[in-house]
């Protein structure tokens, strides 16, 4: 499991920094005492640390530069950034992922919480979470779940893409009929799809879990992506709006 908490980008000494320093007559303590951080800050950024992009703004400013002029890696940095924001965690498997947090993860939801998969199985054999669920629609949460329509050629096709065959249509029809009680809940909207699916997800609120569908490997053994919903990052925007585009064709159960 890997995690992605922080990033920390060093490229080496800035010497259009401390040219524009030497133009604007700033010595490091000068800049330093302008902008009100530690010399020592001053000494990292001289060193190529990127600044965050409000102190960039200041310093650009100050020393009547283009920040791009000082920092024209500063697009790179702040793009990793986002993305060590937007991934939280990665599972090498999903079978890895503890059932735990799978509670946690749908027990956080406010709002909305979306499955999309093919079956579902495991979801649908967990007795507490089916009850989870069903709790957090009657509490006024909208659930979405979207499964496979057993019988299209899609299926048909994932089943030999994992090397199962037909259980794998077997499986859709278990967790229907697991998740039977949960389709008369309140709030609790089931659909079939007739789509290929790349991923697997699995929404609660801004809190997603990507499970990528890999040609001959079963689900279970592939791996997990714990993403974040966070401004000005698309990568969780983009997999919700492939769920919304799967779920306005998929007919109600």
């Amino acid at each position: 499991m890997l995690d992605f908490s922080a990033w920390d980008e060093e490229v080496g000494v800035n010497q259009a920094l401390r040219n524009a320093m030497m133009a604007a007559g700033l010595q490091q303590l000068d800049l330093a005492a302008r902008l009100a951080v530690d010399p020592k800050t001053v000494e990292r950024w001289l060193a190529g640390r990127v600044p965050h992009p409000s102190n960039r703004a200041a310093v650009a400013k100050l020393l009547n530069r283009d920040e791009g002029e000082l920092w024209p890696q500063a697009g790179v940095t702040d793009r990793r950034a986002r993305l060590g924001d937007e991934v939280r965690t990665v599972y090498p498997h999903r079978w890895a992922v503890p059932r735990e947090v799978w509670l946690r993860h749908f027990d956080r939801a406010r709002d909305e919480i979306s499955i999309l998969v093919y079956s579902g199985l495991f979801l649908a054999e967990d007795g507490g979470l089916v009850r989870l669920l069903d709790d957090k629609a009657r509490s006024g949460v909208i659930v979405r779940i979207l499964l496979g329509n057993p019988d299209s050629p899609e299926v048909v096709q994932r089943g030999n893409d994992e090397g199962v065959g037909e259980s794998m249509a077997s499986r859709i029809r278990n967790a229907l009929t697991l998740l039977r009680p949960l389709a008369g809940s309140s709030g609790v909207q089931i659909r079939l799809h007739d789509t290929v699916l790349y991923n697997s997800l699995y929404r609660s609120d801004d809190e997603l879990f990507v499970n990528p569908h890999i040609y001959g490997i079963a689900a279970p053994s592939a791996p997990v992506l714990h993403l974040r919903r966070v401004v000005d990052a698309a990568m969780v925007l983009t997999y919700l709006e492939s769920f919304e585009r799967v779920w306005s064709a998929a007919r109600s159960f």
